[in-house]
């Protein structure tokens, strides 16, 4: 039975069907997630049903702050709340680095009862963290449909320029206000459908690493995630248009696919490859003192990048696998460590590496693997099948008015190269770039991505 998405006569969802017997743990998240139209004015009430506090700090930036956050503010002071504004201001586009969680830890007072971030990614991040570590519920106000974070418990953060993660908690209360989010720009919107489309990458790299070293799979999320990024790309013309139903069918995918990051513990569903290549531009961007793209925009540029290569692999021949050739030509530790360092950079390359010793894969390991694709190649074909062809997802992006390269995305060739070769290395989660290196093919699949290292 498929996961459905439904609701109660105050907007809130309900999820039904939700029923799997796989041998992940589970853990479904108890938080109140709110979807319709109207739905700041009845702010008050939504966070009194589940919250008794009234003293919180409201978190936004100087841009959200006049178009939304000044709004909520008079909606809850008028209803007795007694609210402390954290509004982070930057000449550009805030982050959520150390400064930003700084400013929103130097806000809470030791009578602060809860958190309430009224923005998207920065704003919800970085009072996501603040949130875990002082204990407090958390309440989000979503202002665009344009990344899947809101339902999860990580936050992607910056800590000296590097891109890290870390467990934070899932809000207690999610509102989206269908009239807010249908005024996000479309960037953004084109930004979150973007984030779920790459979804179709993370399932196949989540399956591939349960074939190859049998990691566990969820089947009811992995089908949650996939069901949602279809459900993008045959409504992307609609979504575009901003429409109510439109801008409902982007945000559920959104809100439903963060939530199999609370329901199993980790992204696997929701981030791979495309993902860390969309880290890997974020931060070398940033490294360079360089406007980062949009998350999701990379994310779908990314997807468009690496879908062709699980198509080509579907009409590979295994048994020109040679394993005894391959492991013969494995690149010595200290040639991968410069590599590493050379891609990321010395601080970040040295983070990567105490936090993923499979970079250094051991020999019999990758014999194993090796021997793993030949023996379960028919089923990795018939994972990477499923996938929808390239035009298909690139005809969705065009219709979202998406960025389709790298270039479109400030992205230059280099950077985009390395992307290519290195983004692997970012996370240990398996992946199918794994997969090429491991039995020599990274060449013959990446030879149009040159690097010099």
């Amino acid at each position: 039975m498929p996961v459905t998405a439904a609701y109660d006569p105050d907007h809130k969802l309900i999820l039904r069907g939700f029923e799997c017997d796989c041998p992940c743990s589970h853990t479904f998240p108890d938080l109140d997630i709110y979807l319709g139209e109207g739905l700041l004015d009845d702010l008050p009430r939504i966070i009194r049903k589940r919250i008794p506090g009234a003293r919180c700090v409201l978190v936004t930036d100087a841009v959200l702050y006049p178009l939304y956050g000044q709004r909520v503010q008079a909606i809850l002071a008028e209803a007795g709340f007694c609210v402390t504004l954290c509004v982070i201001k930057r000449d550009g586009v805030a982050e959520p680095d150390e400064r930003t969680c700084g400013e929103i830890l130097l806000s809470i007072s030791p009578d602060t009862e809860f958190i309430l971030s009224v923005g998207s990614g920065t704003m919800t991040d970085a009072a996501r963290i603040n949130a875990a570590r002082c204990a407090l519920p958390f309440v989000v106000v979503g202002t665009a449909p344009s990344m899947d974070g809101y339902t999860s418990s990580i936050s992607p953060l910056l800590l000296q320029g590097v891109k890290t993660h870390r467990d934070a908690v899932c809000p207690d209360i999610i509102i989206c206000d269908l009239d807010v989010l249908r005024s996000a720009p479309s960037d953004m919107v084109a930004s979150g459908a973007g984030d779920v489309l790459g979804k179709l990458i993370a399932d196949a790299d989540y399956r591939l690493g349960h074939i190859i070293n049998d990691e566990p799979y969820c089947h009811t999320c992995g089908d949650l995630s996939r069901d949602a990024a279809h459900r993008i790309l045959y409504h992307a013309r609609e979504i575009r248009s901003r429409s109510a139903e439109g801008i409902r069918i982007l945000t559920e995918a959104l809100l439903l696919t963060g939530l199999t990051i609370k329901i199993i513990g980790h992204t696997r569903c929701a981030a791979s490859v495309e993902h860390n290549m969309a880290h890997y531009w974020e931060m070398m961007q940033l490294y360079a003192g360089v406007a980062a793209p949009a998350h999701g925009a990379s994310v779908g540029v990314a997807t468009l990048m690496v879908l062709p290569l699980f198509k080509r692999f579907i009409h590979e021949d295994p048994s020109n696998i040679h394993e005894d050739a391959v492991i013969g030509a494995r690149l010595p530790d200290d040639r991968i460590r410069k590599r590493i360092l050379l891609a990321y950079g010395s601080e970040a390359g040295h983070t990567l590496m105490a936090e993923n010793p499979q970079v250094f894969l051991d020999e019999d390991t990758q014999r194993a693997r090796i021997r793993r694709v030949k023996e379960r190649f028919g089923e990795i074909q018939a994972v990477f099948q499923q996938l929808p062809e390239t035009d298909l997802v690139r005809g969705a992006l065009t219709d979202l008015g998406a960025p389709l390269t790298a270039e479109a995305l400030g992205v230059g060739k280099e950077l985009r190269d390395l992307s290519m070769h290195f983004a692997a290395d970012y996370r240990p989660r398996y992946t199918l770039l794994k997969t090429l290196r491991e039995c020599g093919l990274t060449d013959k699949y990446l030879a149009d991505y040159v690097i010099h290292i």
